[in-house]
């Protein structure tokens, strides 16, 4: 994890256009839910990397629609 890039709470908010507030993720952090983070001293840092496999856990795939595969 060495070269791992890491954000702050306020970078991962922007990350995600501020649907996901700076309140939130301390929330989740209390509750251990939400993105990994890494916490030294005071510092509350978030690993660009667990971001990144949260953002895939959280995927939600889509299908094609039947009336789109029916068509010759």
């Amino acid at each position: 994890m060495s070269d791992s890039k890491f954000l702050t709470a306020e970078e991962v908010s922007e990350r995600y256009r501020g649907e996901v507030t700076v309140g939130t993720l301390r929330n989740w952090r209390a509750m251990r839910v939400g993105p990994a983070f890494v916490k030294i001293g005071k510092a509350v840092l978030y690993p660009v990397d667990q971001l990144d496999a949260w953002d895939e856990k959280n995927l939600v795939p889509c299908r094609p629609s039947r009336r789109l595969s029916d068509n010759p």
